[in-house]
């Protein structure tokens, strides 16, 4: 299914000179978090609907759709804060994180056009880039209910 997007991000992408343009933002939640990690890919901090994104350099590849398997993704943001190793080291490497991506115009950073709320894995460090995975939860495979009634866990009905 294609996105929709908004008449104003329509034009502002499609115009050859335009001073308009979509920004990716990202909101990293964790329970140890208070707050969550809020970056925008662009080189101005930008505040959207009440809240702060500090302007980071990252890299995001946004989830595909694969044929058979989950859409998957991965982000990788400048490692050039204190504040984002601290996270890891006291979270256990980030276990339980969530990742929110959103685009939103420069002009307009109120109306987000898209948006995706994924699980963010895998993440690993250097002194120069953190890295993760980012995959949405596997509900499709996941048993409908509970307990499954057989011979090996309630004998006695059968």
């Amino acid at each position: 299914m294609p996105r929709e997007y908004s008449k104003s991000r329509n034009l502002a992408v499609n115009r050859t000179a335009s001073r308009d343009y979509p920004v990716i933002l990202l909101e990293i939640s964790h329970a140890d978090l208070t707050t969550p990690v809020r970056v925008v890919k662009d080189n101005v901090d930008l505040t959207s609907n009440g809240d702060l994104f500090v302007a980071m350099p990252f890299d995001i590849t946004l989830p595909d759709d694969p044929q058979g398997g989950l859409p998957k993704a991965s982000l990788s943001i400048d490692n050039v804060g204190k504040e984002l190793m601290g996270w890891l080291e006291s979270s256990n490497g980030g276990q339980g994180s969530s990742c929110r991506i959103m685009e939103v115009l420069r002009s307009d950073p109120n109306t987000i056009e898209w948006e995706a709320t994924m699980q963010l894995d895998g993440i690993s460090a250097t002194p120069l880039v953190v890295s993760g995975r980012l995959s949405f939860d596997d509900i499709l495979n996941k048993p409908a209910v509970l307990a499954v009634h057989d011979q090996s866990t309630t004998p006695g009905i059968f």
